[in-house]
């Protein structure tokens, strides 16, 4: 595996049973599915459930959750202006996630035509776990990563430090 590079005075939180660190996840970033228990709550409704997901696993980046656009709730995913492009998935599209009359701006997105290594992603969304009522991953409350840009779903499954909280910026 090609471990990423740690950043000078980061020193990485050693995990305990049961626990990965970010700073074993490989750069560049690498793509598994995942059995685990995912859900994604909001507006008092469970809007996403799968245990055929897929996570993202990149240094100093708790991982990436996407669950399959067929195990998301009708309607609740819209379309929405906007692109961003990743060095390693290609470029995404954004969803705005709606629940009746409540509704988050670019709260989710995906990669329609992702690259090669990542194809597994071209019908999968993720969400910023912040923008939720709650996400968790086998029963375990998910923590928003820091940061605005950034998508990643903090357990206690996992430890850091991670990119996002303040001093990363050069990571």
């Amino acid at each position: 595996m090609n471990v990423g590079r740690r950043p000078r005075g980061v020193s990485p939180v050693t995990p305990g049973p049961g626990q990965e660190s970010v700073w074993d996840y490989p750069r560049p970033a690498r793509l598994e599915p995942t059995s685990q228990h995912l859900v994604v709550e909001f507006a008092g409704h469970v809007i996403a459930e799968t245990r055929n997901g897929f996570r993202v696993l990149e240094t100093s980046h708790p991982p990436g959750y996407y669950i399959p656009l067929e195990d998301w709730s009708d309607g609740v995913l819209s379309p929405t202006d906007g692109s961003s492009f990743c060095e390693w998935k290609g470029n995404a599209i954004y969803y705005d996630v709606v629940v009746g009359d409540r509704a988050v701006a670019r709260a989710a997105w995906g990669y329609p035509a992702p690259t090669q290594a990542f194809a597994a992603l071209a019908n999968c969304a993720s969400v910023y776990p912040g923008q939720m009522d709650r996400c968790s991953v086998d029963g375990m409350l998910v923590t928003a990563q820091a940061g605005e840009f950034y998508g990643g779903w903090i357990t206690d499954a996992v430890v850091g430090p991670f990119k996002g909280e303040p001093g990363t910026w050069g990571w």
